[in-house]
């Protein structure tokens, strides 16, 4: 499932008239190049929910046959959030864990590690990140954490994970966060896995890291070992 629906409000006023996920990088939308990267891992069954200017993204999309994929679309009367959008979406999912990437990421992330990932509750991607009111996160081996005290973080959350469809069962597609309503106390619980990685990574939620995409980003030396599990 690819997360489409928000109406990318600091993008703006790119975004009053474009979705985000619309918005070109490197030649092509954002999520031209999602679509492109979940077929490489062998995904060709794609869920998008849609709000903010939803026909662009159908009209543009279509039913995916184009790209090699399925689509199928989730629309919302309403925002509903990450976590509600997810929850409307529940139908065209079904009942194994799913694949979920937000639609503004930009990464280089091997998706084929996930598409076998087994889990009963969730598991995330998470980065090293060096604005500290962005780390949410800490690895306890395999075990995703969370403190009182926010500077034992030294992780963010990547908007890639591999969730349960269950952990959504008392839930109602209404306005909630997935990871403020929903993960966190699956976290206090030790319920949720997660992994390191070192890789390329960046949102275009802001004007500056669109345009660090756009004008081309300096290049990388190659990623340190990730943890993989």
């Amino acid at each position: 499932m690819i997360l489409a629906a928000g109406p990318g409000t600091r993008l703006r006023p790119l975004t009053d008239i474009t979705p985000k996920p619309l918005l070109e990088v490197r030649g092509t939308p954002l999520i031209v190049h999602q679509i492109g990267w979940l077929l490489k891992a062998g995904i060709q069954d794609i869920v998008i929910n849609v709000h903010h200017l939803a026909e662009q993204l159908i009209d543009h999309l279509g039913n995916g046959s184009r790209f090699g994929v399925h689509i199928t679309f989730s629309r919302e009367r309403e925002l509903l959030n990450t976590g509600g959008g997810i929850v409307n979406a529940l139908p065209h999912l079904g009942p194994h864990p799913f694949l979920l990437i937000n639609g503004d990421v930009w990464t280089n992330y091997p998706l084929t590690r996930l598409v076998s990932h087994q889990t009963t509750h969730g598991h995330l991607v998470l980065t090293p990140f060096k604005n500290e009111s962005n780390r949410d996160f800490a690895l306890d081996g395999k075990i995703v954490q969370r403190f009182e005290d926010k500077t034992r973080h030294d992780l963010t959350y990547c908007g890639i994970a591999v969730l349960h469809p269950n952990i959504f069962q008392e839930r109602e597609a209404k306005p909630f966060s997935l990871t403020r309503d929903l993960i966190f106390d699956l976290i206090h619980q030790r319920k949720v896995t997660g992994e390191k990685f070192d890789g390329e990574w960046i949102d275009i939620g802001s004007p500056n890291n669109l345009s660090l995409l756009r004008d081309g980003l300096p290049p990388k030396p190659p990623p340190r070992r990730t943890v993989d599990i």
